[in-house]
């Protein structure tokens, strides 16, 4: 049987104050911290993972958090809305919980036939809690402030703004083997049969819309869910075959990596579910220490001093 894009793995932004970020996603939104680490290309700078209890394929968010990082701007060429699946009947909680917090919202709408609710990180980064039409038993992360009755499941739908969806399109389908479901007005949604959960994109056709500036309060990039490294390498030279040039496969010590970017302009990544991450920390512990890549274990002393103090 040939290898199978499993859905969404992770979504990466980009976020400024640390300490913000850290008490926006765990204490507002109820996440737990799967992993601290820092920036492979920048260790002076942190890597945030927040997910459900065991940081599941399908509910990782992570942020690399710049200090003084300008202010971005959604526009074409950008994933430009992340969608969580939350429970029905939970938008009274989390509109009262937004406006406890000083949270930006919007008054619950539908399309597609999904009510959603709109609201923005501290950082301007727009996301969509969904009441999913198709179930969705997975388990979420809870805390006392935030239950199992309305806590977030994980990713529902990650949106794409494109100036010109077709060439996008033909990489979802020819490539990573997504259909078509359903189109309205100029949102075309995607979906892969192969999990049952995680495993929708859609396009929004934007001709006329700005180029995005990817900065604070931006999606970095997608990462696209592939069990092993066998299969990820098989999806790569499919990549190559449709002429882009995607990255040789890297190690990301909790999943191994590789990018590319769509013809849209969206950075894309596939991530595998080996290692996991439990590789370097037991799952009881998850997200209590600062773990550092091989290759920065010597600055430790410097950056701990050097990062500011998060928990």
């Amino acid at each position: 049987m040939e290898p199978r894009i499993l859905g969404l793995h992770h979504v990466t932004a980009i976020a400024g104050n640390a300490p913000r970020n850290y008490d926006f996603y765990t204490r507002v939104l109820g996440l737990r911290m799967v992993k601290k680490t820092v920036n492979f290309d920048d260790p002076g700078t942190y890597h945030f993972y927040f997910g459900d209890e065991h940081g599941s394929a399908g509910t990782i968010l992570t942020f690399f958090p710049w200090e003084h990082i300008t202010a971005g701007r959604r526009g074409t060429g950008q994933a430009t809305e992340i969608g969580y699946s939350v429970p029905a009947g939970s938008f009274d909680f989390w509109i009262k919980r937004f406006e406890a917090n000083g949270v930006t919202y919007n008054t619950p709408s539908e399309k597609l036939g999904e009510r959603y609710l709109t609201f923005l990180d501290p950082d301007g980064l727009k996301f969509e809690l969904i009441e999913s039409k198709t179930p969705d038993t997975r388990t979420p992360w809870t805390t006392p402030e935030v239950g199992a009755e309305v806590a977030t499941k994980g990713f529902h739908t990650v949106t794409l703004t494109l100036a010109d969806p077709a060439r996008t399109a033909e990489i979802l389908t020819d490539v990573f083997g997504y259909t078509l479901l359903e189109q309205h007005v100029n949102r075309s949604r995607y979906v892969t049969d192969a999990v049952p959960t995680a495993r929708y994109i859609d396009l929004v056709a934007a001709p006329g819309e700005a180029r995005a500036i990817t900065a604070g309060g931006s999606v970095h990039h997608i990462a696209f869910r592939v069990k092993d490294d066998e299969a990820e390498l098989y999806f790569r030279q499919k990549l190559v075959a449709k002429g882009l040039q995607p990255t040789p496969q890297i190690d990301r010590d909790y999943f191994h990596s590789v990018y590319f970017r769509e013809p849209g302009g969206v950075l894309f990544e596939l991530a595998t579910d080996n290692p996991g991450f439990t590789v370097d920390e037991p799952l009881a512990e998850l997200g209590t220490h600062l773990m550092l890549p091989t290759q920065h274990e010597h600055l430790r002393a410097q950056l701990e001093q050097r990062l500011p103090k998060v928990g």
